[in-house]
């Protein structure tokens, strides 16, 4: 990615894009691979794209190379603006950009930092300016700093949307107000992408030389908010009972050192698989026996619904929203519970269970991202009036 800032960094290809869609910017900060950008993504790719086209703003210190390439694919565009932590630049910089491309739409996903790229939108005139909160606050060693300025900004998460989204009823609730009149897009996801798979389950195992392990499975980013350091003493609880067992990490992150320090410390190096940042997570699921998300908080965890389409038993910290929940298999459990009883409960639930495909389920309470990008796309035509 180029390091000058860019209106217009990459154009969407010349090939088959001869409709002329609206365009709509979407703010999204940060591009990694987190959950924000998957979630912003899926819908992306099945929206009804001769009708409502994407640029995505995203900070200059960003970069995935391979998300961009299918962005532009896609026929989107990809626009560099400087990090927002660079106030007077990144304001001066969306104003710029909001007047010169004329948008009627600007939507951030940034959530209580969306107050400023939604200023930048209002003194450029956009008419429509939408701010969906993907997640919350929680407590935690390290989260201090990041959640005084959450709670600073969100009094005014209100003051320059014209329109309020978020994942969930609960993170709507937790930025907006109780009162607060907000549109919620769930976390669909690709159903049959994440449907279980007996023989992809057989060949990943095999591959990763775990064929006859019982497999413990994580996917998030490595900083505080995963808890990582506490999934792995859960872990090493649950290896004294079962030493047959290993811990597949899925992800990369700024705390990622620090993790592979501590399963040093303990000796599980032999049993601990870093997989770092993966494009297919769906093969990794069918290798797991269960899943583990102890998050200090949530919007709304993609994973939960990709790994309870896939069947997995999934041991989840009750700080998460039961929003997430579509499955008998899908448990919460108490972070004040100690190391070993969360240990003894990811087997008690993994124990004789039987692994099915759980796609119906998904597409009954909504997380079928089909059916809510076909209802996406009309939303935007109602507010466009197109």
């Amino acid at each position: 990615m180029t390091n000058k800032f860019a209106t217009l960094s990459q154009q969407p290809t010349a090939n088959s894009h001869n409709y002329n869609p609206t365009r709509i910017a979407h703010v999204i900060g940060k591009m990694r691979n987190g959950g924000v950008e998957s979630v912003v993504m899926n819908y992306y790719r099945n929206i009804d794209r001769t009708r409502i086209q994407y640029d995505f703003i995203i900070d200059g210190d960003s970069e995935n190379p391979e998300l961009e390439q299918e962005i532009k694919n896609l026929g989107g565009r990809i626009i560099i603006v400087p990090p927002y932590q660079k106030q007077f630049s990144y304001q001066r910089e969306l104003r710029k950009i909001f007047r010169e491309n004329q948008y009627k739409l600007v939507y951030s996903h940034i959530n209580t930092l969306s107050v400023f790229p939604l200023m930048a939108a209002k003194n450029a005139g956009v008419p429509i300016r939408v701010a969906h909160n993907h997640s919350t606050a929680g407590r935690g060693k390290g989260e201090f700093l990041r959640n005084i300025l959450k709670y600073t900004l969100r009094p005014f998460s209100k003051v320059y949307p014209t329109h309020l989204c978020a994942c969930s009823k609960f993170a709507g609730e937790w930025i907006f107000g109780k009162k607060a009149n907000f549109t919620v897009w769930p976390n669909a996801i690709e159903t049959s992408k994440f449907a279980y798979d007996s023989l992809k389950r057989e060949s990943v195992r095999k591959d990763l030389n775990i064929y006859n392990k019982f497999v413990v499975g994580h996917s998030g980013r490595f900083m505080t908010q995963k808890n990582h350091s506490f999934l792995i003493d859960i872990f090493n609880e649950l290896h004294k009972i079962k030493p047959d067992s290993v811990l597949m990490l899925a992800g990369d992150g700024p705390l990622m050192n620090n993790i592979r320090g501590k399963v040093n410390s303990l000796g599980l190096n032999e049993c601990v698989i870093f997989l770092g940042s993966v494009h297919n997570m769906q093969d990794y699921y069918q290798a797991m026996d269960v899943f583990i998300l102890p998050s200090l908080y949530e919007g709304l965890p993609v994973v939960g619904s990709e790994t309870q389409v896939a069947g997995l038993p999934v041991l989840c910290a009750d700080t998460v929203t039961s929003e997430t929940k579509f499955c008998d298999s899908f448990r919460f459990f108490s972070l004040k519970e100690s190391p070993r009883e969360w240990a003894r409960e990811a087997l008690r639930i993994s124990n004789g269970h039987e692994r099915r495909d759980m796609s119906e389920s998904a597409k009954k309470f909504g997380f079928d991202i089909k059916a809510q990008a076909e209802k996406m796309t009309r939303w935007y035509c109602d507010l466009l009036k197109i």
